[in-house]
């Protein structure tokens, strides 16, 4: 099978079969959004949805959330992982994007990275689900996923995100991110891939190899 033809296999599949694939954070706003992504880095976003409603209650806008303290805002994040260093970040994110931003979430990877707490894949994940870009995020499960359908052949989540990038059609990467995720969050799992109820198996080298 040619790389060609296993990711037109894997990519038709889940256009038919996963057409409506979305972020499962919560959010109302690009504000909300950026939030969400930062807290939920090393946490599930069943956590981070748990908790978000509670800070938005309080800081319902980036302008609110720059003039918090860190003891107004660490005992309503403290549940989450890293609670402290995100309640820095989050506070320098507000603060920055008050004076440098004019209160908005910037809409390029460049300049999202240059926001606290926010790396490359919380970069690439708020401007793909907000503004459609072909950004791809890659975490632990895109990063597995991938690996194992034998889209990628990556060594780190660098790799990962080039490997997918060249092959995926431009105008599918942005929905791509969220199928692959969603099918390692709930398919294939890291421990115990539930290859029998899985519909990729046809083009993952994974499953290929356990015949």
């Amino acid at each position: 099978m040619t790389k060609k033809e296993r990711y037109d296999g894997v990519l038709d599949y889940f256009e038919k079969n996963v057409p409506e694939a979305v972020t499962e954070l919560l959010y109302d706003t690009p504000y909300q959004l950026l939030v969400a992504v930062i807290l939920s880095a090393q946490c599930t976003d069943k956590r981070v949805n748990l908790t978000t409603p509670n800070i938005f209650a309080k800081y319902p806008t980036v302008n609110e959330l720059a003039k918090a303290t860190f003891d107004d805002l660490f005992p309503i994040i403290k549940s989450i992982s890293y609670p402290n260093n995100k309640t820095k970040h989050l506070i320098g994110m507000a603060n920055m994007m008050v004076t440098d931003f004019d209160s908005t979430v910037p809409m390029t990877v460049k300049e999202l990275m240059l926001l606290p707490g926010v790396g490359r894949k919380t970069a690439n994940v708020v401007t793909s689900v907000i503004d459609g870009q072909p950004n791809m995020a890659v975490d632990t499960h895109v990063f597995r996923v991938s690996n194992r359908l034998g889209l990628t052949n990556a060594k780190n989540v660098l790799q990962s995100e080039e490997q997918l990038i060249k092959h995926i059609p431009k105008e599918q990467v942005h929905i791509a991110h969220h199928w692959l995720i969603l099918h390692g969050r709930y398919t294939c799992l890291a421990r115990k891939p539930k290859c029998e109820e899985c519909g990729l198996t046809e083009w993952c080298k994974y499953f290929s190899k356990l015949k």
